[in-house]
């Protein structure tokens, strides 16, 4: 193909990639040829992530990294270099969600949402721009969402989180897009993973669950979305493929931004 969507030679970092999202978007990166770099708050979920890459055929490296700590994301980005070599690819994955009617919430539990959701992009997207930037290239992937651009009861603290991510996304493009830099958002839909597997459970009379039926109408796909299913846009993302796509953010949603939804029978 004249299109290059190799990821061989690069280093990429996905952070929360023990499990989940990020867990499908890393395998999917190292079967494009990328070498695998993930981080997790605990050594346990280290090691989990470890032995599910390892399952995988995935050679990956592990770190223990609080990605809301300055200190601590500068110490594992030099680390990663001294041990792997520079980043190449970066996808800020780890976020946390409380859902709680904000007028319930307390302002530290705000406050925790945004610290892990906007302010970690933020403190490790700073620690590898100087590398890309003396190296000449570089790719950001953000992993917003759909309250990127939509509100919902009880995630007020969530969406401001994942709407300024979305604004962030856009600077540093703006701000570093003269370097051959280029950051870009991948906003999933409702994906299917072990947390939301109580939510698609069939009921006792054999009904599906409500929010099951809420998301299927809402989803011109009518389903739920597999986690695999991310990992092509954030390849990609990741290559030379995107060099001219920068500032943007691809909602891999099966259409739900597009779709009002179907009409009560």
């Amino acid at each position: 193909m004249s299109v290059n969507f190799s990821l061989e030679g690069k280093v990429a970092l996905v952070t929360g990639a023990s499990y989940g999202i990020g867990f499908a978007i890393a395998s999917g990166m190292a079967k494009a040829g990328a070498t695998i770099v993930f981080n997790d708050i605990k050594q346990e979920l280290v090691d989990k992530g470890l032995a599910a890459y390892k399952e995988a055929g995935i050679d990956a490296h592990g770190y223990v990294c609080d990605v809301t700590s300055e200190e601590q994301v500068n110490a594992m980005v030099a680390q990663i270099a001294k041990d792997v070599a520079p980043i190449d690819i970066l996808v800020n994955n780890a976020g946390i969600i409380k859902r709680i009617p904000m007028c319930d919430m307390t302002a530290e539990q705000f406050r925790q949402v945004i610290d892990v959701d906007l302010n970690a992009p933020f403190i490790v997207s700073k620690a590898v721009i100087p590398s890309m930037i003396e190296r000449g290239h570089g790719k950001i992937i953000n992993i917003c969402s759909m309250m990127s651009e939509l509100g919902r009861e009880t995630v007020s603290a969530y969406a401001a989180a994942k709407g300024g991510l979305k604004m962030l996304t856009r600077n540093i493009c703006s701000e570093y897009g003269q370097y051959n830099i280029q950051c870009n958002g991948i906003g999933p839909g409702y994906i299917e993973t072990p947390q939301t597997a109580p939510l698609r459970e069939r009921q006792a009379d054999g009904s599906r669950h409500p929010f099951d039926q809420f998301i299927c109408a809402k989803t011109p796909a009518n389903r739920w979305l597999k986690p695999e299913e991310l990992a092509g846009p954030a390849v990609f993302l990741a290559s030379e493929a995107s060099d001219a796509v920068n500032g943007h953010i691809l909602y891999v949603d099966g259409g739900i931004l597009a779709y009002i939804g179907k009409q009560p029978q």
